[in-house]
């Protein structure tokens, strides 16, 4: 039988037959091991296949088992890898797409979503944050300036409250234009604690109740030959309610907020005081000034002194 048995028009069981022969020579070593004298090497493989596969109860044509024999010396079914290159490696990442083509795939859209999260997402919102805070900085906070400035100067009883408030407004514009934020922003907390020091409405009055002293005397530090008078005082509002105020203590220079403080006095009033309060427990002139609406200050009904403590 020559090669052209088993090209593909060969049936197919003859070349499925001739592959088995060659694959028991390829297993079966010991069949072509060594030659016998007196016949040839292919002759002597022909009968020893022959006796293998009669041993297995097939018979198989001499021309098959020669086909198979021609078939193993010319290593026509046998598989040989292709030489490493470029269109080799190709072919071999396409066979194994699916080992390293999901991880790939995955690692693909977590790059574009970082990229588009990043370029488009932020990005775009840091610079509107940044051209927020300008706009904010070139416009916002100098307009709100202008709508305090024209609510003290619309509000107000008394000239200081329009001078302070344009010297705010003046410092915390300069501080805006050279890009001072925190600069500007404390021009706006200050007109707002101006705003609302003016629309304030109490009266201060003799602290009078149980467990709180009415009043008190120290020696300064810098002075231990004067002795300091106070009363001590609190704010109500037209309902009643006591008020926590922003006092500065003259004997630390620090502003604290309290809802009782001391005022110092002369000591005749401070002798007015406690003599209002030997003669029943009550002191019926309590009433020490007036907070009203559009006024920076307090008005006193009783001569002060003009300082104040906090503590003790």
């Amino acid at each position: 039988m020559s090669k052209a048995t088993a090209t593909p028009s060969a049936p197919l069981d003859e070349v499925m037959l001739a592959m088995d022969v060659v694959d028991t020579l390829r297993h079966r070593q010991d069949l072509v091991a060594r030659e016998l004298e007196g016949v040839t090497r292919e002759q002597q493989l022909i009968e020893r296949l022959r006796a293998v596969y009669h041993q297995q109860g097939i018979e198989v044509p001499d021309h098959i088992l020669k086909e198979g024999v021609s078939a193993l010396a010319e290593s026509r079914f046998a598989y040989e890898p292709p030489a490493p290159g470029f269109r080799t490696t190709l072919a071999r990442l396409y066979v194994e797409r699916k080992k390293w083509g999901r991880p790939l795939m995955v690692g693909l859209i977590a790059l574009v979503a970082a990229g588009v999260g990043y370029f488009g997402v932020w990005q775009p919102y840091q610079r509107g944050q940044v051209e927020q805070a300008r706009m904010e900085l070139s416009e916002g906070l100098p307009a709100e300036m202008d709508a305090l400035y024209q609510t003290i100067y619309e509000e107000t009883k008394v000239q200081q409250a329009v001078t302070e408030a344009e010297a705010l407004v003046e410092r915390g514009k300069a501080l805006a234009a050279e890009g001072d934020r925190a600069g500007a922003e404390d021009a706006v907390a200050r007109l707002t604690a101006l705003r609302d020091q003016l629309r304030l409405e109490y009266v201060l009055r003799v602290v009078n109740r149980e467990g709180v002293q009415s009043g008190f005397w120290t020696f300064p530090e810098i002075n231990t030959e004067a002795t300091n008078y106070y009363v001590v005082v609190e704010a109500l509002d037209p309902d009643g309610n006591a008020l926590t105020l922003p006092v500065l203590n003259e004997e630390t220079g620090e502003t604290e907020e309290v809802d009782i403080w001391g005022v110092r006095v002369s000591e005749s009033v401070y002798d007015s005081v406690a003599a209002d309060k030997r003669d029943d427990g009550i002191i019926q002139s309590n009433l020490m000034g007036r907070k009203s609406d559009g006024f920076l200050d307090v008005e006193y009904a009783v001569p002060v002194l003009g300082g104040a403590v906090t503590r003790w």
